[in-house]
């Protein structure tokens, strides 16, 4: 199967290096080239991609703005698009945003020739993905920074609606083939409803995610 990707930087060398690579792969198509975030929210809603690579620092939207509002329009959709960030900054900040934002991982420029493609496939099938280089402390600063809501639980406002309900029903263990009958979607739009849970919340494993529907009080035992 074809994955379709849309490339979003505002360098047009960049760009174009990066169209070439993912262009090589048989099994990759490029759709879009967006020179900034409104550009490729646009793009993302016109060609409906698979995967938007998005640069970071971007004019017009920036890439966390640009991810939220990509992945926010298609929140229900069965068919939906992952976003993988892609950025020189290892420390920056606001990088937490982006994936708080709904990315389904990022990765530093300087990886991309070697792991660029089989990131995107990862992403397009439902995973996530952190840069090794700076997972530990993606992971940790996620988790130190989750926000308490006012009776000192674990809040869930980072999450969407429908990630909310896919966390309420992962207090069943369902498998992901049973998740989807009841959402009535693909088993890949739960994997990635799962993904981005996980980069949201730092969370490692699903059983996290068990464990933060009980502490917020969105499940009682």
């Amino acid at each position: 199967m074809t994955i379709r990707v849309v490339i979003a930087d505002d360098q047009k060398e960049i760009r174009e290096g990066l169209a070439m690579l993912l262009s090589a792969e048989p099994d990759l198509e490029i759709v879009g080239l967006a020179e900034d975030g409104v550009q490729a929210i646009a793009m993302t809603a016109r060609e409906q991609p698979d995967v938007v690579v998005m640069d970071y620092r971007m004019p017009g939207a920036d890439g966390a703005e640009a991810t939220r509002r990509i992945t926010a329009d298609r929140d229900d959709a069965d068919a939906m698009t992952a976003v993988l960030v892609l950025t020189t900054f290892d420390h920056d900040a606001a990088l937490y945003g982006a994936l708080r934002a709904g990315a389904s991982g990022f990765m530093l420029k300087q990886s991309a020739p070697a792991h660029l493609a089989e990131v995107v496939r990862l992403v397009a099938g439902g995973g996530s993905w952190i840069d090794p280089s700076v997972a530990g402390k993606v992971i940790t600063t996620l988790r130190e920074t989750a926000p308490l809501d006012p009776t000192g639980r674990p809040s869930l406002e980072m999450l969407s609606r429908r990630e909310i309900e896919v966390l309420r029903l992962l207090a069943d263990a369902p498998s992901n083939a049973e998740l989807a009958a009841r959402l009535f979607v693909s088993e890949s739009t739960v994997k990635t409803h799962i993904s981005r849970m996980l980069m949201k919340t730092g969370s490692r494993e699903r059983a996290q995610l068990v464990a933060l529907a009980y502490r917020s009080g969105l499940v009682r035992p």
